[in-house]
């Protein structure tokens, strides 16, 4: 059988362990879309299809050898992923989007990326994102823009837009990305996907970048595929700092799950005095009465959880982590890049130790909430829907020491809960005037990614987004 368009990595996984689809076979579809597609979309930036058709080969072989493919071979087995361009593989290139990144083939391979590849996964190239990853849209000058396949002159988010670009326009029926301060809830409201920030320490790294606040994960067309292959990323790291307690059962489990009625409460605060887009808040009403139609009890919150002292604290944390990154030549850096980095310069220690007890100490009271207010706190994931392709770079670039509007209307629901650690997904469930995708945001309490998953399949079941894709215009 040819592989069907659209096809989620669950279904891509069974078609072949039922060996209606080889690894190889899926592998050449997927490569053979970026050939069609990537020139308009620019999501993957590098490719090694020698490489990427010998691994799958490799796949297809031991699928043929396998006794029972289900019962022999991993959950994702043949499954093509592309990985992001700030996260290693040894062998492979990182620049991390930039002309100052290193010259030199990756040492070693993260560990997030062992954990695809042990859960069957096979490599298949690196998807775009923005320099050193601080901004939510995929514009560098390096590599170019990427676009948003639902209209090619609007950005497909950031910093994981290359991967949300690749899946929602049909390359790659899944792909990785990370999250520090939206960076794959952003893009999944972008682009009609599904996008999970997991648990601080859910995902083991080999270094936990800004302080934990970012985390490992995928976007993806379907909440069983984000279960499924968080069950392959979660794993108990005991050489790690940071761990998350280990689920009761697997993630997969919860689709589908019963569901005891939640106090779900609606954000109808806006952060920091911004004005949302008023198809974002429409969103947000809806899913409130979706809710309430599915048996949950529905409230309006109107606090706001965010202030102008942890949006000054937030960067500084993130200007520190300009440390993580092997910088060959600031002269090469964009100019957003240079003065984040001089800013982090002329910080010194006691600075920056301040800021992330500041951080840790309004996360304390931020967190309390679910424990005494609600169960889910739904909210937009971006303020605004998304802006014109390389129009946030560009501002960035112009504005060199100023925090673009557009950037804090885009991560202001967001960022706050990197902060705080806690699981949030954004659902695909609001379509604007214009035909773009928009996202709703919604945050479970600590470590509640399977209650998060259990709400979001029982919302996919209820108003499902299957039948919607992007046609590129």
């Amino acid at each position: 059988m040819d592989m069907e368009e659209f096809m989620s990595a669950t279904e891509l996984a069974v078609a072949i362990r039922s060996k209606d689809l080889s690894p190889l076979e899926a592998m050449d579809a997927c490569l053979e879309k970026v050939d069609q597609l990537n020139g308009s979309v620019n999501a993957v930036i590098w490719r090694d299809d020698q490489e990427a058709r010998e691994k799958a080969k490799q796949a297809t072989d031991r699928l043929l050898a396998a006794g029972d493919p289900s019962v022999d071979l991993p959950p994702f087995h043949g499954v093509p992923i592309p990985i992001k361009d700030l996260t290693k593989v040894r062998g492979w290139p990182i620049t991390y989007g930039s002309w100052a990144g290193p010259k030199e083939l990756s040492s070693e391979t993260e560990l997030v990326v062992r954990a695809f590849e042990d859960g069957g996964f096979v490599l298949a190239g690196r998807t775009n994102t923005p320099e050193l990853g601080p901004l939510p849209v995929s514009e560098n000058l390096r590599y170019g823009i990427t676009r948003n396949p639902w209209d090619l002159a609007r950005t497909p988010g950031g910093s994981s837009g290359g991967a949300a670009a690749a899946v929602a326009s049909g390359m790659f029926p899944i792909a990785h990305g990370n999250d520090g301060g939206g960076s794959l809830r952003i893009p999944a409201s972008c682009c009609g996907l599904v996008g999970l920030k997991p648990s601080r320490g859910r995902v083991p790294a080999m270094v936990h970048a800004w302080e934990g606040a970012a985390v490992e994960g995928v976007v993806t067309t379907t909440v069983a595929d984000t279960a499924a292959v968080l069950d392959c990323m979660a794993r108990f790291d005991p050489f790690s700092w940071y761990n998350a307690p280990q689920p009761s059962r697997p993630f997969v489990s919860e689709l589908g799950a019963p569901l005891r009625n939640l106090r779900i409460a609606l954000s109808q605060t806006p952060p920091l005095g911004l004005t949302p887009d008023p198809e974002c808040m429409s969103a947000v009403e809806e899913a409130g009465t979706l809710l309430e139609s599915l048996g949950h009890s529905v409230e309006p919150f109107e606090g706001d959880l965010v202030t102008p002292e942890l949006v000054g604290n937030f960067v500084n944390m993130v200007n520190g982590a300009y440390a993580e990154y092997p910088i060959e030549d600031v002269n090469l850096l964009e100019p957003h890049n240079r003065t984040g980095l001089a800013l982090a310069r002329d910080m010194d220690c006691l600075q920056y130790r301040s800021s992330i007890l500041a951080l840790e100490r309004a996360s304390r009271e931020i967190v309390s909430l679910w424990a005494s207010k609600f169960d889910v706190l739904v909210t937009p994931t971006m303020a605004i829907q998304p802006p014109p392709a390389g129009y946030v770079m560009e501002e960035a670039h112009r504005q060199e020491t100023v925090l673009v509007s557009e950037v804090l209307s885009m991560t202001a629901y967001t960022a706050v809960f990197n902060v705080t650690g806690q699981p949030a997904i954004s659902l695909p469930l609001g379509m604007s005037e214009s035909g773009l995708p928009i996202g709703v945001q919604f945050v479970g309490g600590p470590w509640a990614e399977g209650m998060l998953i259990r709400l979001a399949s029982q919302i996919e079941q209820a108003a499902p987004w299957s039948e919607r894709h992007a046609s590129l215009r």
